[in-house]
């Protein structure tokens, strides 16, 4: 009989690209708190209520990709932004890659669909514009709603407006005192 492991917390000890990554992006909520980045939302309030995460949860994923050099924390209006860095912005491929295959597995199509601002085209699924035959930065890129949208049950400022096209990494949201 074999006997049992505890599971390990992190990747120490593996001398591999993934595992490297995954010590930055691998846990709960931490790609989604990027995604939400890249579509715009800096507001910890802003990601707490769009993601339903807990206050705690929310902070110590927020400090380590600040950390991490993921995300700038930028103060604003007497609170603080959350600001992808360069280094969180090339993470894009990677979260766009994983949406499409994540929207592969559901009947329903897109809830996103991605277009190139400059020629008004939508990515193909590798992430390129085949108008253009490149895989376009994801600051000229407009979000729509797509085909698998659904924005039934979801009663939050974040959700409302990714009801509407956005262009990734603009503020989603007014920068405003009462929030």
């Amino acid at each position: 009989m074999l006997g049992r492991m505890a599971l390990g917390v992190d990747y120490a000890g593996q001398d591999c690209s993934l595992a490297r990554a995954l010590e930055l992006v691998g846990e709960r909520w931490t790609l989604l708190i990027l995604r939400d980045c890249f579509f715009g939302v800096r507001r910890f309030t802003d990601f707490q209520s769009h993601l339903n995460i807990s206050r705690a949860v929310l902070t110590q994923r927020l400090t380590a990709l600040v950390e991490a050099g993921l995300l700038d924390r930028r103060p604003r209006g007497g609170r603080e932004e959350y600001v992808l860095t360069e280094r969180g912005i090339a993470l894009w491929p990677a979260l766009y890659a994983l949406t499409r295959w994540g929207e592969a597995q559901s009947a329903r199509g897109p809830r996103r669909v991605f277009a190139h601002v400059a020629c008004g085209t939508d990515l193909d699924g590798t992430g390129c514009c085949p108008i253009c035959g490149v895989p376009p930065p994801p600051g000229d890129l407009q979000m729509r709603p797509g085909p698998g949208f659904d924005a039934e049950g979801r009663d939050n400022p974040v959700s409302a407006a990714l009801a509407y096209p956005h262009r990734l990494l603009e503020p989603l949201l007014p920068a405003t005192a009462a929030r």
